[in-house]
């Protein structure tokens, strides 16, 4: 059964892919330019066929907190990965969550150029992780679902994976006018650290996918909206300044970036 959940997990991440992306064809991965910049593209970056599949993760985690047939579902899951085969924890997934996010920032500075500068591109994550983590923070708390370990009540929805899916969101996001490759290979490592948080019997199966989609679906609106409070933020077209918010251990406040 687990090989199953492994290969249909990801599927439906290529299958997100496959269905956000724009139709217009992009170059092959091979073949791309060092100097192409697709900044200056005027098609949107999010668009409503990009919010279907993770408002569906999140909806179907939400339903199996209460609904009998998917907490059946969760613990059929648990029992064929842990219960009947335990087996010695791999902690690999405490560093995968944040790949996806990483090769993002690598990829600019091997070169290839994305949709925005390294400034942006900084601020963009910024505030995608601040949203998501605000959420998961508050979720978990108001959920008190049970880990499958039972060594907490803050199961719902997982961290570290609700994490790895923001910066592959991020990533294809970044890079989709490149080539969708980049997407399928982000959302691969974040397929991989869900799966890697049932693994170890941290999450239930619900758990795993609700965060998907809050991780999407933060980077989604962050990409939505920073264009518009950089427009309020900035004080002059070519001002490399803005103002945003921050959170830090349950503090929030305001930063300054600029860019010198």
């Amino acid at each position: 059964m687990f090989r199953k959940i492994l290969l249909s997990i990801c599927l439906i991440a290529s299958c997100f892919v496959a269905f956000s992306q724009e139709t217009t064809p992009s170059p092959a991965l091979d073949s791309i330019p060092r100097n192409y910049s697709p900044e200056m593209a005027t098609k949107p970056v999010v668009t409503w066929r990009s919010l279907i599949i993770p408002g569906a993760m999140i909806t179907y985690g939400v339903v199996a907190i209460k609904f009998d047939g998917f907490q059946d579902w969760n613990e059929a899951i648990k029992e064929e990965i842990w219960t009947k085969q335990p087996h010695q924890l791999i902690h690999i997934d405490n560093y995968l969550q944040w790949a996806p996010a990483a090769s993002t920032f690598a990829l600019g500075f091997a070169g290839v150029k994305g949709r925005h500068n390294f400034t942006d591109r900084a601020l963009i994550f910024g505030m995608a992780e601040l949203i998501q983590s605000s959420v998961v923070a508050s979720v978990k708390k108001i959920s008190g679902e049970m880990r499958p370990n039972g060594e907490s009540n803050q199961s719902f929805p997982s961290g570290h994976t609700s994490n790895a899916f923001t910066g592959a969101e991020f990533m294809r996001l970044e890079y989709k006018d490149v080539s969708p490759w980049y997407g399928v290979y982000g959302y691969a490592l974040a397929a991989s650290t869900g799966i890697l948080r049932m693994y170890n019997n941290k999450h239930w199966l619900s758990d795993v996918v609700a965060a998907a989609g809050v991780g999407i679906l933060s980077t989604d609106f962050t990409y939505f909206i920073y264009p518009k409070i950089k427009r309020l933020f900035t004080t002059k077209q070519h001002s490399n300044a803005i103002i945003l918010p921050t959170y830090n251990n349950g503090a929030f406040g305001i930063s300054l970036v600029k860019r010198l």
